[in-house]
């Protein structure tokens, strides 16, 4: 994977999560994708199995803006850092990415680092 590939994938994700178009979402993802939300969590598997719980609450239209970057890769594998705000809710979150590829560039793991921006007082 190059930088400009991993930046189209990232792109990609982008565009399917804002239309959350069940096909779109899938075809980012390989047939046995392993998806983690969090570093905890139990993989969701497969990319029909993604998209799925991707439709099960979806964010309103316009209701969030994300951007992402590659920020190191090395091989199939790739970290990728960005952020998500939601401005109408005030929240901004810090996102990191750990992902690999397989050799038709789809995404067979994903693993997502979250933080919610602090705002400190005074």
């Amino acid at each position: 994977m190059t930088t400009t590939d991993v930046q189209h994938w990232l792109d990609a994700y982008i565009a399917a999560w804002s239309n959350y178009d069940p096909e779109a979402i899938a075809s980012l993802f390989s047939e046995d994708a392993a998806y983690r939300y969090d570093p905890f969590s139990e993989p969701l598997v497969g990319g029909a199995a993604i998209a799925a719980d991707w439709l099960r609450d979806p964010d309103a239209t316009g209701s969030w803006e994300a951007e992402y970057h590659p920020f190191a890769i090395e091989g199939d594998r790739a970290v990728a850092v960005g952020e998500t705000r939601y401005p109408q809710e005030g929240k901004r979150y810090a996102n990191v990415y750990l992902l690999e590829f397989d050799a038709d560039g789809r995404c067979s793991s994903f693993t997502e680092w979250f933080f919610l921006e602090r705002r400190r007082s005074g």
